[in-house]
């Protein structure tokens, strides 16, 4: 029995290591490996690249590829849906390369890295409303855009993160929008009022601080306040007028 039992761990070593020999990456040139790496990423065959431009690395931290296989690096990661991977490559890339001529798209790509992370396939799919999500996410990636529209007003990723910006801004709009309907269902009147006047505040040309005004009203008259009804009924017909 115990020589069966032994006979097949033995087995199951050698199918692992025949496994691993499998997956190992040739020790090749690295101008060699490079070009395979690059094919991958050419074909969109992100797992494949992903191991070749790793073992770039760890093999060549400071070789003549360096550079470009970390970008590489954050384009597959990107591509292949590991966004932590992503964001920890781009700080790393950042960090040791604080001047580098490809700046802009770093921090284009870490703004689309964290819109990413707002995204949800299924979510997507049948169109279901993700304003009640954790907007951390969005407001990394607003930041990110705003930054590199500051620094590099003239990038040409400019045109494109402008464009993000208003989608992210509408979307913590909404965020804040749900916040305030939450409240307002809680009864905490004081709570939906001011948030809704902060949406109005922050983000005054989006659908969601017109909603607001009628989260607002419901909430004003709650309270019997009349000054505060009044005020919020005028805004409502005015923008109705518009």
């Amino acid at each position: 029995m115990k020589r069966q039992y032994l006979l097949g761990l033995i087995t199951l070593l050698l199918l692992a290591g025949c496994a691993d020999n499998k997956d190992a990456v040739p020790d090749i040139p690295p101008s060699d490996l490079y070009t395979q790496a690059h094919q991958e990423l050419q074909s969109g065959g992100w797992t494949e690249a992903i191991k070749k431009l790793e073992a770039l690395d760890s093999r060549y931290p400071f070789g003549p590829y360096s550079d470009q296989v970390q970008l590489d690096l954050i384009y597959a990661y990107y591509k292949n849906g590991d966004y932590p991977l992503t964001l920890a490559t781009i700080e790393r890339f950042s960090r040791l390369n604080p001047t580098h001529e490809r700046s802009d798209w770093i921090m284009y790509m870490r703004g689309l890295t964290h819109m990413a992370q707002d995204s949800n396939f299924m979510h997507s799919l049948f169109n279901m409303n993700r304003s009640d999500r954790d907007p951390e996410p969005v407001k990394a990636a607003f930041s990110d855009f705003k930054r590199l529209l500051e620094r590099y007003p003239n990038s040409q990723y400019a045109a494109d993160s402008r464009i993000r910006l208003v989608s992210l801004k509408n979307r913590l709009a909404e965020y804040d929008l749900a916040s305030a309907d939450f409240y307002l269902r809680r009864e905490a009147w004081i709570a939906a009022i001011n948030r809704c006047q902060e949406i109005q505040k922050t983000y005054p040309d989006t659908k969601a601080a017109h909603e607001s005004l009628k989260i607002q009203l419901k909430a004003y008259k709650a309270l019997n306040l009349e000054d505060g009804i009044k005020q919020t009924q005028a805004l409502i017909d005015l923008n109705k007028e518009k």
